[in-house]
């Protein structure tokens, strides 16, 4: 049962009409007397609760009620509703226990996903698993791990993906945690639809509005056609904001919007579109810190972390070394035709004790880096070691450019042209040796006119 708090008894009939068509029963009151009469005869499953009661707009009201309601009920799911909106007022509900915060007039699919999502949290989780059992009732099938602190990772997403509630993933650089959005994307009901990744420590702020958004002919110098924008590329899917905490403070404040109306509007265009997605986003950065510093704002680091899922770095789960070693190098026997490659039981407990501070995309891309390098298929302690030893000695500062000698976009079109010339101009290998997609690879090139063979 949802219990509806307002004094509009129009709103009443409105949100209940809209409750009963999905099939979910509704009671109502009108105020904080009536309220909690009949909280004290029946506990609903879920709160709608309007922020004022009287013509005074503050959203004392519903800031009072709600403490009183968590004083009875500390978990019972509270979704706050006012046509006041400030994002003060947000961040004053969600610090005093509500789990949502909706504007009116609300669109009706949002409303009922924020219901939907709080309700299904709402359940309790099912006993822990092993990785044989979450495989059976999930799609993990390229998550590589079985660490106990991993598969409560994976429980926690497989529980929340089927819900829209947004996600923020959390953990050390090279964690795993692009797979793990993908996971939630692939394991929700929108996995027929699109799931769109952006890299947003990539994005400047002069192109943050077209690249999210989109724009229209003409509506700069460089627009010489229409580009449909990220959100409307992820619409009725997911979208995946990597490195969130790279987003400067002007960009923050167009994104929340965007995430607390659903709508945006495309550069170059006064039309406003509405858009259903589903968020998830990523960072390696302490977010409560940098809100704390003034480098983050408080309402958005409130918006996109219902579910906040943390990583464990490789160095915490050294029992799946193995299994993350093996798993590449079956990849390796396939794509170089080598199919005798093997690690030793010397070389594996090393790579063990190894804490990989660049975590699994370390690991992985040492193992790779030894079978390239090392002519035998049976690779040995000092195998892996010539290749660690290699690669610090390449990432001293000795071996960097003088300050001032070169530009950071001339680094990097030299990066890129090394890579082509060390893999023999093989795009997909280039990509990989530099942390790229393809497509990003590719944009690269024409961005600085490198001649290479497709």
């Amino acid at each position: 049962m949802v219990l509806i708090i307002d004094d509009d008894i129009a709103v009443q009939k409105s949100l209940a009409l809209l409750l009963r068509q999905q099939g979910l029963e509704s009671d109502t009151a009108g105020n904080e007397r009536e309220a909690l009469a009949k909280l004290a005869e029946r506990m609903p499953d879920l709160i709608l609760l309007d922020m004022n009661f009287t013509v005074d707009t503050t959203g004392a009201d519903g800031l009072a009620t709600l403490r009183r309601i968590r004083a009875l009920n500390p978990v019972v799911p509270v979704i706050l509703i006012t046509g006041w909106a400030t994002m003060e007022l947000a961040i004053a509900g969600m610090k005093t226990g509500a789990n949502d915060f909706i504007a009116k007039p609300w669109d009706n699919q949002h409303m009922l996903q924020s219901v939907k999502t709080a309700l299904e949290l709402q359940r309790p989780p099912a006993t822990s698993k092993n990785r044989k059992q979450l495989d059976q009732q999930f799609n993990f099938e390229h998550i590589v791990g079985q660490d106990p602190a991993f598969l409560q990772v994976l429980e926690t997403i497989g529980r929340v993906a089927a819900t829209d509630a947004s996600v923020l993933i959390l953990g050390e650089s090279g964690t795993g945690k692009e797979l793990i959005a993908e996971a939630i994307h692939e394991n929700s009901r929108r996995r027929q639809h699109p799931f769109v990744k952006v890299n947003l420590g990539g994005i400047s702020t002069t192109l943050f509005e077209s690249e999210l958004f989109g724009h229209k002919r003409g509506a700069f110098t460089d627009a010489r056609f229409d580009r449909k924008g990220r959100f409307e590329m992820a619409h009725t899917g997911s979208i995946f904001l990597d490195e969130i905490g790279e987003l400067d403070l002007t960009s923050q404040v167009k994104l929340l919007r965007v995430l607390q109306d659903r709508k945006f509007e495309v550069l170059g265009s006064s039309q406003t579109r509405s858009v259903d997605i589903r968020l998830i986003s990523a960072t390696n950065r302490d977010l409560a810190e940098m809100v704390a510093e003034g480098n983050f704002r408080e309402d958005l680091f409130y918006r996109i972390n219902l579910i906040t899922v943390k990583l464990p770095p490789l160095r915490e789960r050294p029992g799946d070394i193995p299994l993350l070693a093996r798993f590449y190098l079956d990849n390796l026997r396939e794509l170089y035709d080598r199919p005798d490659l093997e690690i030793s039981k010397t070389a594996m407990a090393w790579l063990q004790q190894y804490p990989f501070p660049g975590n699994i995309r370390e690991l992985k891309n040492l193992v790779e880096r030894t079978v390239l390098i090392t002519p035998r298929n049976f690779l040995e302690v000092e195998d892996f070691r010539t290749q660690l030893s290699a690669t610090a000695k390449r990432s001293g500062a000795d071996d960097l450019p003088v300050v001032g000698s070169m530009t950071l976009e001339e680094m990097e079109r030299e990066m890129i042209q090394r890579a082509l010339d060390h893999y023999d101009q093989h795009i997909t290998n280039a990509a990989r040796a530099l942390g790229l997609t393809r497509s990003a690879l590719y944009r690269r090139l024409e961005k600085y006119g490198i001649d290479f063979e497709r």
